[in-house]
């Protein structure tokens, strides 16, 4: 009974939290596209647009702070759930550990640090070299995440957004999105795990010592502690039945 208790409980917190995500985005979308739709907007006229980025940007901060206090009303939820059961205890330590796993919470530990920037000092006409290849692309962090992870990382962020497993890094136009977020030039790659193998991703004509040689701008530090941030956004399952 306290479980399915628990479970009624923590699904009418998720779903009120999701709820009013979904009110804020639409509006967000909504406003936007009224904005762009007005005549006779141009460039040079878009202090209208600036304000109401900034305003839809605040109700996102503010509906994710209203996320983050459910969460710690949930956890007390669920402390108060475990508080005199064994069994229970070990349930909260899993859900914890998933939670980890998953992405949901902040982690700490050993690893390296991957810095990558664009070569602004080749001149491409003059040197005949490639623009393509000095520049980073979203498929080169694809290829570095993808080798982190096979080289044992727990946890990997780029710029401070959190990889999980439903992340996608994508190019649109002349930017690279993240977690559907704009990242820019230059790139932090953060990844906890034991750092001897991670630093091996720098292996004679491995993927960072091509990117380098190609011109891009390229360095790779171990370190004991390094703090990877928790997933900001929301997990969505269409088709998954429980």
């Amino acid at each position: 009974m306290k479980n399915k208790k628990l479970e009624k409980q923590v699904s009418i917190v998720l779903g009120i939290v999701c709820f009013m995500l979904t009110i804020g985005i639409c509006i967000q979308v909504k406003s936007v596209d009224t904005i762009t739709e007005k005549k006779g907007i141009s460039i040079s006229d878009n202090s209208d647009l600036i304000d109401e980025v900034f305003r839809q940007r605040q109700i996102y901060k503010d509906t994710y702070k209203k996320l983050e206090t459910a969460e710690l009303n949930l956890e007390q939820i669920r402390l108060q759930a475990t508080e005199h059961s064994g069994a229970d205890s070990s349930l909260e330590a899993q859900i914890k550990n998933n939670n980890k796993l998953l992405g949901l919470t902040e982690v700490k530990g050993p690893g390296i640090i991957i810095r990558l920037d664009d070569n602004r000092e080749i001149d491409v006409e003059e040197e005949l070299v490639n623009p393509n290849l000095i520049i980073v692309h979203e498929g080169d962090l694809l290829q570095i995440v993808n080798e982190l992870f096979n080289a044992g990382a727990d946890a990997i962020s780029i710029n401070g957004k959190r990889i999980v497993n439903t992340t996608a890094i994508l190019c649109d136009g002349n930017i690279i999105r993240i977690n559907d977020e704009i990242v820019g030039v230059p790139i932090e790659i953060k990844a906890i795990g034991y750092p001897a193998s991670l630093y091996a991703l720098n292996r004679p004509q491995g993927y960072l010592s091509i990117m380098k040689r190609d011109g891009v701008i390229v360095s790779t530090e171990k370190k004991d502690e390094i703090t990877i941030p928790k997933y900001e956004g929301i997990y969505k399952y269409e088709y998954i039945k429980r």
